[in-house]
């Protein structure tokens, strides 16, 4: 009974000097019971002569002291970048930062927006290289520059109004992943706007600015309320064709001729690419629902996914694009004077039997959220590969 009562002080002792003691807050259910383990098992063995808790260890004193507790994701979307993990080096909390502003870009989105515009502008200087000067090529870039921040503004605020429902279609985005905070991401959209903005009214004159805040307000009415016109599908694909299909085809061409010293002038390849494009950011439109019925159900979203079902859906936006792959490849050969035969017919037939292998692949996977996302993304591959092939047509 000695032996009890001396190991019971020698514990009391090291506990009231350990420094674990004083860091450990009583209030953690899971010391307080490895502590009383402890008291228990120094009554059966007496061999232990320095007994420290952070030393100590035995079977029934393995309940695992709790970790420090995270904070829900809803919470940490609001606070900050990396909040959890403050004490990491400072470059690793740099590059997660980096990390985060990247994907609230939608990389995807900006490599259409991108190759568009590269297709454009070299499809201008490709039409009149006698007028090409090494001077404008830092407009050019300026030009590109303000369109991605116009990209970045509408995708942007698109996440802001969406995290409840981000949480279940695409929880790797940044602001539902709390890897972003919503005064971040305010911050960047903000600045996309202004940038944007100031670029065009600088560089490019009062036409292509109007062009350009038209964008940006059918971006903000699309995703913020009251209007949040994503809620009503046709409104909602409509705004998508416009702005990616029109008004980035008709405003780059535009503006890369006025930077050239030309009359804007249609052509019979920038009416095809204008017309393809706007008929292709439809099939954008209704595919990119696809993988978020989920959560578009949840909260009362209303899509043609929703609506017309997954299978539907899929097979309406591939019938789209096989029509307009069918439609150039007419243009091609009752259009020999203003078409490349060589290049326009063997590419879009390559194209529409891609597509129909993939309808496949999808119907074989019993459209799967997977097989869906894999689709969707196909359907932006074909997008890049229609810019990439404009400037030679």
């Amino acid at each position: 009974m000695k032996d009890f009562s001396d190991n019971s002080f020698q514990l009391r002792m090291e506990l009231s000097l350990s420094p674990t003691a004083h860091r450990l807050p009583s209030t953690i259910p899971s010391l307080k019971s490895a502590i009383v383990c402890t008291k228990a098992t120094l009554g059966f063995s007496t061999y232990f002569h320095s007994i420290g808790l952070q030393h100590h260890q035995h079977k029934c004193c393995s309940i695992p002291v709790s970790k420090r507790p995270q904070r829900p994701t809803s919470i940490r979307a609001c606070t900050g970048v990396g909040a959890a993990g403050s004490d990491r080096p400072l470059v690793e909390r740099i590059l997660d930062l980096k990390d985060a502003c990247w994907r609230f870009l939608r990389p995807h989105t900006i490599r259409g927006t991108a190759l568009g515009s590269f297709a454009l502008v070299a499809r201008a200087l490709i039409e009149h290289t006698n007028l090409i000067k090494w001077s404008l090529l830092f407009k050019a870039f300026s030009g590109l520059f303000a369109l991605i921040c116009g990209n970045g503004y509408i995708v942007g605020i698109n996440q802001i109004y969406d995290i409840s429902i981000d949480k279940v279609n695409k929880p790797y985005l940044p602001i539902a992943a709390g890897d972003l905070s919503v005064q971040s991401a305010w911050f960047l959209v903000i600045f996309f706007a202004v940038a944007g903005l100031f670029i065009v009214g600088f560089n490019f004159g009062p036409f292509i600015l109007s062009l350009y805040t038209l964008g940006l307000f059918l971006g903000t009415i699309y995703s913020v309320p009251p209007l949040r016109m994503k809620r009503f599908p046709v409104a909602a694909f409509l705004i998508i064709a416009t702005v990616r299909g029109f008004l980035l085809n008709f405003g780059v061409y535009y503006a890369t001729r006025a930077a050239l010293g030309l009359a804007f002038e249609w052509s019979s390849p920038v009416v095809f690419i204008t017309t393809f494009v706007t008929f292709f950011a439809l099939v954008i439109a209704i595919t990119k629902d696809l993988p978020d019925v989920e959560g578009d159900r949840k909260y009362q979203i209303s899509t043609f996914a929703t609506k017309l079902g997954v299978r539907n859906i899929a097979f309406l936006g591939s019938g789209i694009l096989l029509m307009n792959y069918i439609v150039s490849v007419l243009a091609a050969i009752y259009m020999p004077q203003d078409f490349r035969r060589w290049l326009l017919i063997p590419a879009h037939m390559t194209f529409a039997i891609s597509l129909i292998y993939q309808v496949r692949v999808l119907e074989q996977a019993n459209y799967t959220k997977d097989a869906i996302s894999e689709f969707y993304r196909f359907i932006w591959n074909l997008f890049y590969a229609e810019y990439a092939i404009f400037p030679f047509i």
